[in-house]
């Protein structure tokens, strides 16, 4: 997975976490999560707040 692939890596957070609330994650630590990812395999600097804002949208909407 890259930082583009969104909806992958909200389905994975869920499913690797799922009894954190997306709301109470901060960015700083919602880049770790991604980072930790098995199957995550892009440069940590490709990513910035629009990014992660979509994946932290993406993670609530996976949970409803």
């Amino acid at each position: 997975m890259q930082w583009t692939d969104i909806h992958a890596i909200a389905a994975e957070l869920a499913d690797a976490h799922p009894d954190t609330d997306p709301l109470q994650v901060n960015f700083v630590d919602l880049r770790n999560l991604v980072l930790g990812l098995a199957e995550f395999a892009d440069s940590p600097d490709r990513c910035g707040e629009k990014i992660l804002e979509a994946i932290q949208a993406a993670w609530i909407d996976e949970r409803s």
